[in-house]
């Protein structure tokens, strides 16, 4: 059984704290056998994991913006376009061959795309059913509900966009220790989800520094 994040922002993000080495270190002190790097709208973060030695099995993927939400692709190293339609954004990834997640589904502010379109639940591979940056924990009990109900795989992620934070999230998987196995048993099912909170004063920190980080370029770019 390993243990893997499957939800990982390095500096490659636009709101990435931490370089990708030091992401894959804080991996390999925490004990994961694997994490998937998922920058928003970029794989250059994940592809540049790929060529550095490691012990940590490196998962690429992306964290899409569609125009419901965000969708988490793993297993490809080529961009998906965002702005699409969710639905439509599924369909493209998946002809990559990618494994779909629904990240923080019920997250009213972090572009939560159950909210908006409750039939992508049942469109991708898996659900996120824990993800460690919420205040309280009833989004993610809500994930779990309806994951159960339409028989998804649950996951957790750490959502980290600090070194320090990876694994408060994990995907306990039964899998061989290599890529194409972890991504055949998320498919499957052969995974469960839990971890810990990110400190609310961290979660708060970086929420406020993004929201400012927002604010600076619309003002820059009228």
């Amino acid at each position: 059984m390993l243990t893997c994040d499957l939800h990982v922002h390095t500096r490659f993000s636009r709101d990435g704290e931490s370089s990708v080495e030091d992401i894959i270190r804080r991996a390999g002190e925490k004990g994961l056998d694997a994490i998937a790097i998922t920058d928003h709208d970029t794989v250059e973060g994940a592809r540049y994991a790929l060529t550095l030695e490691t012990t940590v099995v490196i998962i690429p993927g992306i964290e899409i913006s569609t125009r419901q939400g965000h969708l988490l692709a793993l297993g490809i190293t080529d961009p998906v376009p965002p702005g699409m339609d969710v639905l439509e954004t599924i369909a493209r990834a998946r002809e990559m061959g990618a494994v779909l997640i629904l990240p923080h589904p019920y997250h009213m502010m972090r572009h939560g795309v159950a909210l908006r379109l409750r039939q992508a639940l049942s469109a991708v591979d898996a659900i996120e059913t824990f993800n460690s940056r919420y205040i309280v924990g009833s989004a993610n009990i809500k994930a779990a509900r309806m994951a159960r109900q339409l028989g998804k795989p649950c996951v957790g992620g750490s959502d980290a966009h600090h070194a320090r934070y990876v694994g408060f999230g994990w995907t306990r998987v039964d899998a061989e220790r290599n890529l194409d196995s972890i991504l055949d048993a998320i498919r499957e099912g052969k995974t469960s989800a839990g971890g810990r909170m990110t400190p609310l004063r961290t979660y708060t920190r970086q929420s406020l520094t993004n929201t400012w980080k927002r604010m600076r370029r619309r003002t820059l770019h009228r």
